[in-house]
């Protein structure tokens, strides 16, 4: 099969690949559609660590199934899938607490740091087991399916938050993950969502999807904006969806005492830290990882129209372009949001 590979930092080529096949419990999807994702861009260089060559990329995707392995029953061949992009052990303490995100021994599709590797959806083929795959609904696309992984980091952040219907929001980074997170705190009735970044092109996004007021922090004061919007106290819940020390701290010092901070970006291993603002202002931190059965519920927010996706999509382009693709996303050519392979 083709597949675009990662064969050294900063090289993708796309090339002839080992067919994959499917063991025990196992299924063979033919790829239909893969988004790349802001983390294999950055992974593409080295500079996370978590895609160590070679590797093929990929984890944003959806497909039909053309073969099944043994033990498997529920699917079968012609049927239209997506998958969480975490692969996780049945029996492990915290699946069975129902927290899989979280399992040890997990592991991510098209991923591949010291402890693992595990190749992912940019290829023709891929074998995905079948515990983690979720059926399409008939009237969402392909294309559409492949953008259910980034709305579901963004729904988990939200329902782990526990906000609650009149609660205040401001999220910080308005990118796609952010904008959905946006789009969700607006269907959970929150009120004022408040969008902040440094591009009024994504700002425009953000207010599409539902912001109430959107801030520029390059040109605007943001908790002083965000306080005159929320009586003079602050947010009573923040969403920090870059993961860069700015943007920390600017989430911090906008939510108001005993306000709740939802850590969903992890650009950088390591940030500084407001300790003594949170410690005196009581702030809880929670952060956020990947997904924990939200794919139904996009899914089917998806299907009956109440997320949209589809203005999230810049762009759909073949596979044996994806190296040129990847260029043009790295060096931020354009304003792109979503790109999509499709093999």
């Amino acid at each position: 099969m083709k597949a675009l590979v990662l064969e050294e930092y900063n090289k993708l080529v796309y090339r002839d690949v080992y067919d994959p096949q499917p063991v025990y419990g196992e299924v063979l999807i033919r790829v239909k559609a893969c988004g790349i994702c802001g983390s294999d861009v950055h992974g593409m260089d080295g500079s996370t660590g978590r895609r160590q060559p070679p590797i093929i990329m990929g984890h944003e995707a959806s497909g039909v199934i053309v073969k099944t392995g043994e033990g498997v029953t529920r699917w079968k061949e012609g049927d239209r899938v997506t998958f969480d992009s975490t692969v996780y052990p049945l029996n492990d303490w915290y699946t069975l607490k129902g927290r899989y995100n979280l399992s040890e021994g997990r592991e991510v599709v098209g991923v591949s740091p010291k402890e693992f590797k595990r190749h992912g959806a940019f290829a023709e083929y891929l074998v995905i087991p079948q515990h983690i795959l979720h059926e399409i609904p008939d009237n969402v696309s392909f294309e559409q399916a492949a953008m259910v992984e980034p709305a579901a980091v963004a729904a988990h952040a939200v329902r782990i938050s526990g906000i609650n219907v009149g609660d205040s929001a401001v999220v910080l980074g308005s990118g796609m993950i952010g904008s959905f997170v946006v789009s969700l705190l607006k269907a959970a009735g929150a009120t004022p969502v408040i969008a902040v970044d440094i591009d009024d092109e994504k700002l425009k996004i953000a207010e599409k999807y539902g912001a109430d007021i959107t801030i520029n922090s390059k040109e605007q004061t943001v908790a002083e904006i965000v306080r005159n919007h929320t009586k003079g106290r602050g947010a009573d819940f923040g969403f920090e969806v870059v993961g860069i020390s700015a943007a920390v701290n600017t989430l911090i010092d906008s939510l108001r005492k005993g306000a709740i901070a939802v850590l969903v970006g992890n650009l950088t291993p390591v940030i500084e830290f407001p300790l003594q603002k949170v410690v005196t202002s009581e702030i809880k931190l929670l952060g956020s990882c990947a997904i924990c059965g939200e794919y139904e519920t996009v899914l089917d927010m998806i299907a009956g129209g109440a997320l949209q996706v589809d203005d999230m999509i810049s762009a759909v382009a073949p596979l044996s372009e994806g190296a040129e693709w990847f260029r043009r996303l790295y060096h931020k050519e354009g304003n792109y949001n979503k790109v999509i392979l499709v093999p």
